[in-house]
């Protein structure tokens, strides 16, 4: 009988050894997976919901509709904003999923921030640029190239051709938020 407690007791201590074994194992690949997680694949997981997007200058707040290798498109009262990931500080409303990593093919290299730039250029949208220095520009974009664009400059309620001041060229880095024509928190100036 004293011989069958002692039997339990290590049964016990084996099974209870396993279970933190298995528990620590199963933490460590959670940390490991978690590490190969990039912020566009955390902040995948959120589309379609309601988010804040911090980004220095000017919080955006919106539903996220579009995830790239390096923007997020939110869709604003009366317009749509794009940061781009290097001006993102922080994002609230994002619940604890994340999507699963995976490889960027062709697709995805493709439908990044420059192709966003190039089509909000095709369709002559005015925009108001809001910089990291927290500066600010309104125009048109004529161009886009690798690492710039040129914008007209023109005040966001008059058409291009009539009021155009100046053309800048303009660096894609410095660039915190993209936003479509006058969005709400932004004075016309």
């Amino acid at each position: 009988m004293r011989w069958q407690q002692l039997f339990d007791d290590l049964e016990g201590q084996l099974a209870a050894a396993e279970a933190a074994e298995l528990a620590s194992e199963v933490s460590e690949r959670t940390r490991i997976e978690h590490g190969r997680i990039r912020l566009a694949d955390r902040v995948r997981a959120g589309l379609g919901t309601e988010v804040v997007v911090g980004c220095g200058v000017d919080d955006v707040r919106g539903r996220l509709v579009r995830v790239t290798p390096d923007a997020v498109v939110v869709a604003e009262i009366g317009g749509a904003a794009v940061v781009p990931l290097a001006a993102l500080a922080w994002v609230s409303g994002l619940d604890r999923a994340a999507s699963a990593p995976r490889e960027e093919g062709p697709m995805d290299r493709g439908l990044g921030l420059r192709m966003l730039l190039r089509a909000i250029a095709r369709d002559r949208s005015p925009v108001r640029i809001l910089f990291r220095d927290r500066s600010s520009l309104a125009g048109t974009i004529d161009a886009v190239g690798s690492d710039w664009l040129d914008l007209a400059v023109h005040p966001l309620g008059e058409p291009r051709r009539a009021g155009v001041s100046s053309l800048r060229t303009v660096r894609i880095d410095a660039m915190a938020v993209i936003r479509e024509g006058q969005a709400p928190g932004v004075s016309v100036g």
